[in-house]
């Protein structure tokens, strides 16, 4: 059986000249999708008022709140002890957003409530992953 949760969180989205604009958003965790880690924007956040979801590895949340993580389109790294920085890449630009860790890391216990590390069913990801790529050819 499939178990999903959400924490809606607050985050404070770092603009030129280090001015910073809140925004909200929502932490997501889904045992369909065991090792990723979601996090929603909602259209006011966004350019195009659309709304937005990142996914990324829950690994890589989980070691940016300690060290430097990440070489992509995600990279997160620790600010201070109380605050984390998500920066993400997209073809419109960069966004550099900082989190309470506090708040990063109970939303990970929870994950890890959930589905242990090391638990996690890599083989039915895969399956899902590849029935969605062919739909099912």
């Amino acid at each position: 059986m499939d178990f999903t949760f959400a924490q809606p969180t607050h985050a404070r989205l770092i603009t030129a000249g280090d001015r910073t604009v809140p925004v909200t958003a929502t932490l997501r965790y889904t045992t369909e999708d065991p090792l990723a880690v979601f996090i929603d924007f909602p259209p006011r956040a966004t350019l195009d008022g659309e709304g937005a979801t990142w996914t990324f590895a829950r690994s890589l949340l989980d070691q940016g709140l300690d060290v430097p993580a990440g070489s992509g389109d995600v990279r997160i790294w620790p600010c201070d002890p109380g605050r984390t920085v998500l920066e993400l890449h997209s073809p419109y630009g960069v966004a550099l957003l900082q989190f309470g860790t506090p708040a990063l890391r109970r939303f990970l216990r929870r994950s890890y409530a959930a589905v242990a590390a090391g638990r996690e069913d890599v083989e039915a990801v895969v399956d899902r992953g590849l029935s969605a790529l062919f739909g099912g050819v």
